[in-house]
């Protein structure tokens, strides 16, 4: 698999980009990782530093740190790109954003290049169309922290060919996790049900039902869930959920879906998680 995708592009440099990239070092792949900031992949590099510095101490992986690192190089304009095999672009869940960068990589690409998109929930077709090689085009959707999530969700558009999804089966196997398919709806697999469980949470919290340590504690010990609701929602990013779910109400049902108030006044306050410092947990030092 590294012979027949020997470089890998990543663009977007947040938290999910960084971890796509780091995943891919990991695994042996050289990166090209891609953002129009220089400080945005200066913060990159901190956190795969730190990342890979903590999971060589708990002996999660073999390589030396700086070893893996290496293999990951920066870049700033889209064109230089244009020699992957397999760009995934990791930026903010907004449709606009990502459609007029999936064109500008679309434009430059080889033509046996595939182009993915690490989208929660937008639709893969009109992805697809916006960069311009439909066939070549799929989504990629992994989770937070990428490195340590076993999961890929891939997703076809409308004119995703055979051999695209074939080599996405491809890699995900190469970077060591597991994939499952999800025909192109809105929020997919995971995202559809995981908003509603964390949307009926906030909904929970603020009618009073419960507290919310009490309500992630029950999820935790009753349902066996690793982490409860609410903490799950802070570390995603309140953000990244209350677009999740506007999505899922403007494509399928807008009562069904409707986000709750208290979500949209935390997001309207900054109070987006962990990545903010304070969420519905108080994270600040």
């Amino acid at each position: 698999m590294n012979r027949e995708i020997p470089l890998i592009g990543v663009a977007g440099a947040g938290s999910m980009g960084a971890g796509i990239a780091q995943l891919a070092a990991m695994a042996g792949f050289r990166v090209r990782l891609y953002a129009r900031h220089a400080s945005a992949l200066a913060d990159a590099a901190g956190r795969i530093e730190t990342s890979l510095a903590k999971l060589h101490e708990k002996g999660l992986i073999g390589e030396e740190p700086t070893v893996i690192r290496a293999r990951i190089s920066n870049c700033h304009e889209p064109v230089a790109l244009s020699d992957c095999d397999l760009v995934i672009e990791a930026i903010a869940e907004q449709m606009a954003a990502k459609c007029e960068l999936l064109a500008e990589l679309g434009a430059v690409l080889g033509k046996e290049a595939i182009l993915a998109s690490s989208t929660s929930s937008l639709s893969i077709t009109a992805l697809g169309a916006a960069s311009g090689i439909p066939q070549r085009f799929i989504g990629m959707h992994f989770m937070n922290p990428v490195p340590l999530m076993e999961l890929v969700e891939l997703i076809a558009g409308s004119e995703t060919s055979p051999r695209t999804i074939d080599i996405a089966r491809q890699m995900v196997t190469a970077l060591g996790k597991q994939s499952v398919c999800s025909k192109d709806q809105p929020g997919f697999i995971i995202t559809r049900l995981l908003c509603v469980l964390i949307n009926e949470a906030f909904g929970m919290l603020q009618d009073g039902i419960a507290a919310a340590e009490d309500i992630d504690t029950a999820m935790q010990l009753g349902a066996h869930h690793p982490m409860g609701p609410l903490a799950l929602a802070d570390m995603i990013g309140l953000d990244v959920i209350l677009a999740a779910t506007e999505t899922l109400a403007n494509g399928i049902d807008n009562h069904k879906y409707a986000a709750s108030p208290l979500l949209r006044d935390y997001v309207a306050r900054g109070r987006l998680g962990r990545k903010s410092g304070q969420g519905v947990y108080d994270y600040r030092p």
